[in-house]
């Protein structure tokens, strides 16, 4: 199959590459940067230089690449996180999700594609019914800015690939990313934080988490490429759990001490009320889906196990 890749050079973008080349495919992967093409171009793609807000010539690349499908896994955050500029952070990985998302939409129709799948999240669900949630359960659109207005963003590409005439559009609500290259890698910015003992539990750490590993994320695109039915995907391990069980155990795998407990009240001057009300009613995700579906399933089962063997 022909392929057409955006975002490319993140972080599952470059655990992507490689799995979709090992799997036949042909990819053509855009970086708006020039420094980046010769590491694209070892991965094994034909690596070109575009910016997705350059209507004009991402529609000829795109075109030019005559691609089967297109795969958006386009954001801008930053390698280090301060809860504190969250709404600066937000409004670029905003922007590139929404106007990106639209000029990619726009180009793989003119270029007559027939597929299209993009990056979404299995941490934004509303905190409503149980710790667990299911594609069907609604997205936290009320939350606290600038949260909600990034999972109003969210939910309006989800809403425009779906809904794309003459498209095959697969969303892909991806878990918390662990591994090489993610924020909760060993050199990651929320390992830094665990191990200096700054990323503190809030409360009695009763949010639910789900993760997937990076290169099980990558995996299970490939899969979703090749056989998904148009339509959401939650793509995580098997294990959702709460901040109070996945937090010790992160620390003990990074080799650091138990990270401390801060109450919520204090939590919410030191990094914001948006932060401390998201993290306290964090849902976590099924993945009956997508393995029943696509008949895939996580080679770390469980972040348990993920921690100790691979956290790059």
């Amino acid at each position: 199959m022909r392929l057409f890749l955006a975002g490319a050079t993140g972080a599952i973008g470059r655990r992507l590459v490689p799995k979709l080349v090992e799997s036949g495919h042909r990819v053509t992967a855009i970086t708006r940067s020039k420094a980046k093409l010769d590491d694209l171009s070892a991965l094994g793609a034909e690596a070109v230089l575009c910016d997705v807000f350059d209507v004009g010539r991402l529609g000829r690349v795109v075109a030019r690449a005559e691609p089967d499908a297109v795969i958006n896994q386009l954001t801008d955050l930053p390698q280090s996180l301060n809860p504190r500029r969250l709404k600066e952070y937000y409004a670029a990985n905003n922007r590139v999700r929404r106007e990106g998302n639209a000029n990619l939409l726009d180009a793989a129709r003119g270029a007559g594609v027939r597929r299209f799948l993009v990056q979404s999240a299995a941490y934004w669900y509303a905190p409503l019914g149980g710790p667990v949630r299911t594609e069907e359960a609604p997205l936290y659109l009320n939350a606290l800015a600038p949260l909600g207005l990034a999972v109003q963003t969210m939910k309006q590409v989800e809403d425009a690939v779906l809904s794309a005439e003459g498209l095959e559009g697969v969303v892909l609500r991806y878990g918390f990313f662990y591994g090489p290259g993610t924020w909760y890698a060993k050199n990651g910015d929320i390992g830094r934080q665990v191990r200096k003992r700054r990323y503190p539990m809030i409360g009695h750490g009763e949010g639910t988490y789900s993760f997937i590993h990076i290169d099980d994320a990558a995996a299970a695109t490939v899969a979703a490429l090749e056989r998904a039915a148009p339509g959401v995907y939650n793509v995580v391990d098997d294990e959702p759990a709460q901040a109070a069980a996945w937090l010790p155990v992160f620390a003990e795998a990074l080799g650091a001490k138990p990270p401390p407990r801060v109450p919520a009240f204090i939590a919410r001057m030191l990094a914001g009320k948006a932060v401390v009300e998201y993290s306290l009613s964090l849902r976590g995700a099924s993945n009956a889906k997508v393995k029943e579906d696509l008949g895939w399933r996580p080679q770390y089962e469980s972040w348990r196990e993920g921690f100790f063997e691979d956290l790059g």
